[in-house]
């Protein structure tokens, strides 16, 4: 530990400063000698971390998207130069050096964040040991070992004797209660957070092995939480709960509005954005602008969800713009307009001879001529009637339709019914 220490000194004291600053602030309001008051100090510390390492997290988006992209590429090495080793790195190298992505990036919050991790470990440490550190003198060191967060000391850690944690005025029983279930929250909480990532925010249709990789750290990291956290204090218990559930809220909220092309939030996302976009007639905002452009810059390598994305637009009359904007697309109006017209346009349905002969087709509304057996009596004109060669060659097709003979009728034998 004191190795670790030596490494950390340098931000030992701006660590304990910190903390100090925020102590006045809830010491005021909760107390000076209170587990909320140095509790809460210590969640903010971690709030205040994970705000200055924003930039560094969105540049591990872009390299872990960039990593996600190259992983075909990726492969195609492996095979390629299988028994090759050195060849295998040259062009892995060469890879990265033409995409301009470094591996590295994704590591860097984590990177980033270490210093001050042990840096707080120390700190608390040093109030189990009854020492001095940094900015926290006496009159601090006494009032953060009174300090409990759930009747455990904030210096206590569960491999502690029942002698040490006696003198931190706690007990053993206490100490270990609180500190299992912040363990497994702390396990829980990472544990959910790559799920998430492997579950939702990983394209489906690149199948590599980078996902597998990153499949079974889903299951390693959690483990590595519980083995290393019964050597941990409260206070970094409470350090690294707090900047789990920080990273699973801040990757819920990238997941939800900027997620990875070919992934389930992908294809959630489009549909969200589609009924936005067909409501409103546009892009309501920059985030929004951004995704569209990117789909139209891809063309013809846009992949299953995207075109989906695109063809409703089109269906929906609009048309996604290079700039990211949506307008109204004339073009596909016009079209709508002229299939609208052409189902207007369709012959109605050629009914049958039953149909026409028991009148179901007057009752529809087309046009029929109308039989001498249809015609009321009250609708004959009036006048002298015509002779039976001078009758038009409708009424007796009408009455041939019907069923009528032409000419005298053989009268019925009495034989048949």
């Amino acid at each position: 530990m004191d190795t670790i220490a030596s490494l950390f000194s340098f931000i030992t004291t701006p660590v304990s400063w910190v903390i100090v600053q925020f102590h006045k602030v809830y010491g005021a309001i909760f107390g000076p000698d209170t587990g909320w008051a140095w509790g809460l100090s210590i969640v903010s510390l971690v709030i205040l971390i994970r705000i200055c390492l924003i930039p560094l997290f969105v540049k591990q988006i872009k390299a872990t998207r960039a990593m996600q992209t190259l992983q075909p590429e990726m492969k195609k090495i492996q095979e390629r130069y299988k028994n090759d080793r050195q060849r295998q790195s040259e062009e892995m190298m060469k890879l990265y050096k033409e995409t301009g992505t470094n591996p590295l990036s994704s590591c860097l919050p984590i990177l980033a964040q270490s210093p001050f991790f042990f840096a707080l470990y120390h700190v608390l440490n040093s109030i189990a040991s009854n020492d001095t550190i940094g900015v926290i003198n006496e009159r601090l060191l006494e009032s953060a070992q009174k300090a409990h967060i759930f009747g455990a000391p904030l210096a206590a850690k569960f491999t502690d004797s029942a002698d040490k944690v006696e003198a931190l005025n706690s007990s053993l029983t206490d100490v270990r209660v609180v500190t299992a279930i912040m363990i497994v929250l702390m396990s829980l909480s990472q544990f959910y957070t790559q799920r998430q990532l492997m579950t939702k925010n990983v394209d489906t249709t690149v199948k590599t092995p980078f996902m597998q990789q990153q499949k079974m750290l889903m299951y390693v990291f959690p483990v590595i939480f519980a083995v290393f956290g019964i050597n941990f204090p409260v206070g970094v218990l409470v350090y690294w709960l707090t900047t789990n559930v920080w990273t699973m809220g801040q990757q819920m909220y990238v997941i939800h509005n900027n997620p990875t092309p070919g992934s389930k939030a992908q294809a959630a996302y489009l549909e969200r954005l589609y009924k936005s976009v067909s409501k409103h007639g546009r892009t309501r905002s920059r985030g929004e602008r951004a995704i569209v452009k990117a789909i139209v810059a891809k063309g013809r390598d846009r992949n299953e969800y995207e075109r989906k994305f695109v063809n409703g637009l089109n269906k929906a009359g609009l048309a996604a713009q290079a700039d990211g904007t949506v307008i109204k697309s004339e073009s596909t109006a016009a079209a709508q307009a002229e299939e609208a017209a052409a189902v207007k346009r369709q012959q109605p349905k050629r009914q049958t001879k039953s149909q026409r002969q028991s009148g179901t087709a007057k009752a529809a509304g087309e046009p029929t001529s109308l039989t001498k057996s249809d015609e009321p009596e009250d609708a004959k004109p009036a006048g002298p009637a015509k002779k039976d060669n001078a009758k038009p060659a409708g009424s007796t097709r009408s009455r041939a339709q019907s069923g009528q003979r032409k000419g005298p009728q053989r009268p019925k034998s009495p034989s048949k019914k």
